[in-house]
């Protein structure tokens, strides 16, 4: 027993000395189409963190455009609309369990036990929700106010709907909001244009300025989770648009394009890693989805999953991605039904190892180490940031990753 313990303890130190040595695991990739509601058509704009939950809108049997929520083993579910016509979902929570969107002009929030709830306006007719925190409870969008200007919106349960302000002009909207709804992300108007902004409760609405070259506006789309990235684009006074990310530290970059005259980045990862979107030549021909990374760039995902597209299926454009970076959703032509069609793609992205900040906000503490031991012992290919050594478990090497780099950052 005691050498047993010996060699045990040897391994532990081993672990820690040999931090930096760390394992990856693979995961296969797949394509799902998600169909429709006996529609022409759907599309796809939020995922939940494992994947197994989708969002979108897609066109009923009656031609009624109507929310919808997939999961894996029930398919497609319409949420249905509380005395109206039309809805969509533009947002879900990480767990899948709340979805956001809009029924007829009005902001909702949708919960598996609660059912549609209206979140209201600001004073006005119409509103949209459109981004949600990691735990469904901060919800953002655009709602009018009395005198029909569109506003960003930060909706909470206990304080209701929050009018974000402008910057100085008379509009703005909210498209996104971080994992822990303390910042929020969209487009503002000022006195020469609109531009992408980047709110906080305490500095307030913060312009982003724009591309070089791209002086005529720009739109905010999506946040990291702890809300130091954000992407959108930028456009010129001559239409064209690139997608940009940016920081505090390196400003707004442009990421490139695909050959092409509209680049729209929509979503982004966690830790603001890679960035998914939409590129396509002027009045929208020939759209593409793509993903961007900083080692590999920008590239068309129909070209690099081919493999998984029957002949003739074409990925065009990807809305979100799910925070580890391994699910990417979107709308694309579906060349065996012949519509356009939802998708989800799960891209076999490997597990990214890391020096035990569990929550991805640059501090190694208290609650990396909680979160590692409220998991201790869990197995599988998907266990997220928990998995800090990505080894498909998580154990005493996990565990000493996060003590090894205790207080790192903070």
């Amino acid at each position: 027993m005691r050498r047993i313990g010996q060699t045990r303890l040897n391994m532990l130190i081993s672990v820690c000395v040999m931090s930096s040595i760390l394992a990856t695991a693979g995961w296969s990739q797949s394509l799902i189409w998600l169909g429709t509601l006996g529609g022409s058509e759907s599309e796809a704009y939020g995922v939940s963190a494992n994947g197994q939950v989708v969002v979108g809108r897609t066109f009923d049997a009656s031609g009624q455009l109507r929310a919808f929520r997939w999961t894996r083993d029930g398919g497609m579910q319409d949420l249905g609309t509380p005395g109206r016509a039309r809805s969509s979902a533009f947002g879900v929570s990480a767990d899948g369990s709340v979805v956001v969107g809009a029924s007829d002009g009005r902001a909702f929030r949708w919960t598996v036990d609660g059912g549609m709830q209206d979140l209201g306006t600001l004073g006005g007719h119409y509103s949209e929700a459109l981004g949600i925190s990691a735990d469904g409870q901060v919800v953002v969008g655009g709602a009018q106010n009395a005198v029909g200007q569109w506003r960003a919106f930060r909706w909470t349960g206990d304080g209701g709907m929050q009018n974000l302000g402008t910057l100085g002009g008379e509009q703005s909207f909210a498209y996104g909001v971080s994992a822990n709804g303390s910042v929020a992300v969209g487009w503002a108007e000022n006195v020469s244009g609109w531009y992408a902004f980047r709110w906080t409760a305490d500095g307030g609405m913060q312009n982003l300025g724009t591309l070089p070259g791209f002086d005529y506006s720009s739109a905010a789309q999506g946040v990291s989770a702890d809300g130091q990235v954000v992407v959108g684009y930028a456009f010129t006074n001559y239409g064209n648009a690139n997608a940009f990310r940016w920081t505090e530290a390196a400003g707004m970059q442009d990421l490139g394009t695909l050959n092409s005259n509209l680049n729209l980045a929509y979503g982004v990862s966690a830790d603001g890693s890679i960035v998914v979107g939409m590129a396509s030549e002027l009045l929208w021909l020939n759209p593409r989805a793509f993903r961007w990374t900083e080692t590999g760039g920008m590239e068309d995902l129909s070209l690099t999953f081919a493999s998984l597209l029957n002949d003739g299926s074409v990925l065009w454009a990807a809305r979100a991605i799910s925070p580890n970076g391994r699910y990417i959703v979107g709308v694309g032509s579906n060349a065996a039904t012949r519509r356009l069609e939802a998708f989800l793609l799960d891209t076999g992205v490997r597990c990214a190892a890391h020096d035990g900040d569990v929550d991805n906000n640059r501090c190694v503490d208290d609650a990396d180490l909680l979160a590692v031991l409220f998991a201790f012992g869990s197995t599988g290919s998907d266990l997220g940031r928990v998995d800090v050594n990505c080894d498909t478990v998580v154990d005493d090497a996990d565990l000493l990753q996060v003590l090894f780099n205790f207080g790192s950052g903070c």
